[in-house]
């Protein structure tokens, strides 16, 4: 077998990650690679420090792109937070609240798990329990906007249960970063990560991560060693947090931070709000769009997430079949249900850059030809109409 250069295919993505990367971005991943120590690069640093800190509407100092995926930025919240013998409670409503219990527990921490049904939020009235019978708690970890199944929690009242019995806040914002509300400073969150591939339409690889003075103040006073050194944050610090010289501590990945600047520069000129209120209108249209078909969503509206659509599949369809033929005849990505709701649902994605009336027409005429060709039981020619009346609309 002789190997030669690798030219993927053009996809529309509409699953739950990676999302389309516009052009501008990619665009920006070909300039001229400098190195990470380089006086203009390190000006580059300070502005994508600024730009991070926009996006999680926050002025927290220690706020940075982890060099690696965002499950990356969620150890290195855990590990620099928690020390041996700490009582963290853990709120699990589908798959990463469970690597957040894996997490809790590889840092030699006692996990009190709060679960909720796969589909619900997590229910403050159940942490509100777990505080009251667990008073030595020190930490709260739940995921903002769980895509294994299209939910979103109340952060900001979570958030508040943990400030009212001294404890601290890890929050994952992998998926809600760009796409819908946050208010890191405003709802008293403590330590959160993302990831660069969702809402913000970046490469994958990076993890925005932020953390508070309060978290700041414990990752200081910890005695226990970090046990990861590459995201020991004192360490980590010295580079993304030097006021003037910066010392090294690894090579950045300075062609994937030019793109994450590009990605962060896009979101400031559309402004956040108006990046929030597009995902939202996007999402109402789909959703319209699908029930015309004759779908059902697999979450209740009060709590949908607008960037990624959790949908019933139909009885008798076949799941795998379905997203084949899309890939296949359409070039189109959709998500299949991962743990409980695998062969269950499917995960429509609508982040970032595939956020758009576009992506919603094409998704919906190609999933409706899809469907009937394999004898669903669906409404065909309402779809369109249906998302283009909510469009109308504004």
């Amino acid at each position: 077998m002789t190997s030669s250069s690798f030219f993927p295919p053009q996809r529309t993505l509409m699953g739950p990650g990676p999302s389309d990367v516009p052009a501008r971005v990619l665009a920006a991943l070909s300039r001229p690679t400098i190195g990470h120590l380089d006086p203009l690069f390190v000006s580059l640093m300070d502005d994508i420090k600024s730009l991070l800190q926009y996006a999680f509407q926050s002025d927290n100092a220690l706020t940075l792109p982890v060099s690696a995926p965002g499950s990356a930025g969620m150890e290195a919240c855990f590990v620099n937070l928690l020390s041996p013998g700490d009582t963290v409670i853990v709120c699990s409503n589908g798959v990463f609240g469970g690597r957040m219990i894996e997490n809790v527990k590889r840092c030699g921490a006692n996990a009190v798990v709060v679960e909720d049904e796969w589909g619900k939020p997590v229910s403050v009235d159940k942490v509100a329990a777990a505080f009251e019978r667990h008073p030595e708690a020190n930490l709260l970890a739940f995921v903002h906007a769980e895509t294994s199944t299209g939910v979103y929690s109340d952060v900001a009242a979570l958030c508040a249960l943990a400030k009212q019995h001294n404890a601290l806040s890890i929050v994952d914002t992998v998926t809600s970063l760009g796409g819908m509300e946050l208010r890191v400073d405003a709802w008293g969150a403590d330590a959160l990560y993302s990831g660069t591939q969702k809402c913000l339409s970046c490469v994958p690889g990076i993890s925005p991560v932020t953390f508070s003075p309060a978290a700041v103040e414990r990752i200081k006073q910890r005695k226990h060693p970090v046990q990861s050194w590459f995201l020991d944050m004192q360490l980590v610090m010295g580079y993304w947090g030097g006021e003037s010289k910066r010392a090294y501590h690894h090579t950045a990945p300075v062609n994937a931070l030019y793109a994450l600047h590009e990605s962060l520069l896009m979101l400031k000129e559309e402004g956040l709000e108006a990046a929030w209120a597009r995902h939202q209108l996007n999402h109402q249209a789909l959703v319209a769009g699908l029930e015309a078909m004759g779908l059902e969503m697999a979450v209740d509206a009060a709590h949908r997430l607008p960037q990624l659509n959790s949908v019933r599949i139909p009885e008798g369809v076949d799941d795998a079949a379905v997203r084949s033929a899309l890939l296949n005849e359409f070039d189109l990505e959709i998500g299949a249900g991962l743990g409980a709701l695998a062969g269950k649902t499917w995960r429509i994605g609508l982040m970032g850059h595939s956020s758009s009336a576009r992506h919603v027409l094409i998704c919906l005429a190609a999933l409706e030809s899809v469907l009937h060709d394999q004898g669903a039981k669906i409404r065909t020619g309402l779809a369109q109409a249906a998302a283009k009346a909510i469009y109308a609309k504004g």
